[in-house]
């Protein structure tokens, strides 16, 4: 089954959003087998959806479409399909039962705007929508399947998962597309691209090799599709056992996991408590680990010494040691873990102090300077960073390697 993805909003094309439902999407699907070919944005405008649906249907055997079936004027999907299926719109009464429950738990009177929801192209089935008030609309024509679904993120989730999902899953005639990534840390998408240059052209010709970078973390994802499910798992796995020889100590994880997730598991399996002091970071650290469920097992807090008078205040850093040596140095950066760990009882303490930018730098102590140190009963152990002038990548790599920095010494 060939599918398409068209995202309906004027939101998306501004860049006022990133479409991380289209993302999210064509990921899950290609989990029931179904392979996107291609994902068109378009307006909220009824001539551009329609023109959007017109070419989709002419290459894709399921066309999935987001946004553009909430209650207001620049809502115009539902009139598009009309238009498209050559049919009227007819008020559905499961629909506006759905949508009269969902405003009685909130107190509210369903207004005229609201009700607008229950209008349905009459030549489409619907999927109700039980945490929120648009329908998804079903339209088959010609042996092919559109499905239309609100833009909201959560409830497009939620119908993905319980009524989408499970059809595409049933209509699976044996063909299977199948993912398995690796997250690597501590060597560049080209420097990794190069250390692995003979284990890829080695790779056999229907694995596909994807290299996703972010700062801090390379992913390599390899994927292959056919009818032979267990045959296609086991070529992957043999090509992952070959890259483990290469990379060993590179590879720290596996799908969608995350540094903080790793090291999290590292700390609970090990009854291990953290702390965090966090200066040129600005709290992202803590931000990191508590979008973890569960990290209050383990972390117990932290301090944003972001002012010199915090590290000495709070820290117990000697104001001596900072004139000398400045509060972006190794000195500092030892005394801060050391300080936040004593100050908050734990296992391990983490320190994060340099120069994000893209202001403050000087010839000695450039932008993208950063210390890190890591203090455990009476050890103590700092690295020093060069990560470049751009002050957002700059806060996310040194939180990297600060947790990191945790899992190689668990580890």
């Amino acid at each position: 089954m060939i599918a398409e993805l068209i995202s309906i909003g004027d939101e998306l094309l501004i860049g006022q959003i990133n479409n991380s439902n289209a993302t999210w999407l064509a990921w899950e699907v290609s989990k029931a087998g179904v392979a996107t070919k291609q994902i068109t944005t378009v307006s909220d405008d009824k001539q551009e959806i329609l023109r959007a649906l017109s070419e989709a249907w002419k290459r894709a055997d399921l066309i999935l479409v987001t946004g553009g079936l909430g209650p207001t004027k620049d809502d115009n999907t539902r009139e598009a399909l009309c238009e498209f299926f050559d049919c009227g719109l007819i008020e559905n009464t499961d629909v506006l039962d759905d949508i009269h429950f969902f405003f009685s738990k909130r107190g509210i009177e369903v207004s005229e705007t609201n009700r607008r929801q229950a209008m349905v192209p009459e030549n489409c089935s619907i999927l109700r929508n039980k945490i929120g008030t648009a329908p998804g609309l079903w339209c088959e024509k010609q042996n092919k399947l559109l499905i239309a679904m609100p833009g909201v993120p959560f409830e497009l989730k939620s119908m993905v998962e319980n009524q989408v999902l499970p059809f595409l899953e049933e209509q699976n005639t044996g063909n299977y597309i199948i993912h398995k990534t690796l997250v690597t840390h501590g060597l560049g998408e080209s420097f990794l691209a190069d250390k692995l240059k003979d284990w890829g052209k080695n790779l056999p010709s229907h694995i596909k090799l994807a290299y996703l970078p972010s700062p801090g973390i390379v992913r390599l994802r390899l994927s292959s599709s056919g009818n032979d499910q267990q045959g296609i798992k086991k070529e992957i796995y043999a090509s992952i056992k070959g890259l483990k020889k290469i990379i060993p100590d590179n590879i720290i994880g596996v799908d969608d996991e995350t540094m903080q997730e790793i090291v999290g598991k590292l700390l609970k399996n090990n009854n291990l408590t953290l702390s965090v002091a966090e200066s040129c970071t600005g709290g992202m650290i803590s931000h990191l680990i508590t979008t973890i469920p569960g990290s209050s097992q383990y972390f117990m807090g932290g301090i944003i010494a972001y002012d010199n008078n915090v590290k000495i205040k709070q820290l117990k850093v000697d104001s001596s040691l900072i004139a000398k040596y400045g509060a972006v140095s190794k000195e500092a950066a030892e005394a801060m873990a050391s300080g936040v760990r004593n100050l908050l009882q734990t296992d391990y303490s983490i320190v994060t102090t340099g120069i994000a930018g893209p202001e403050g730098g000087t010839a000695k102590k450039p932008v993208g300077l950063v210390w890190v140190a890591m203090a455990k009963n009476d050890k103590i152990i700092s690295k020093k960073f060069l990560f470049g002038d751009n002050r957002e990548r700059n806060i996310l790599k040194t939180s990297i390697a600060a947790l990191n920095m945790i899992r190689e010494d668990i580890v």
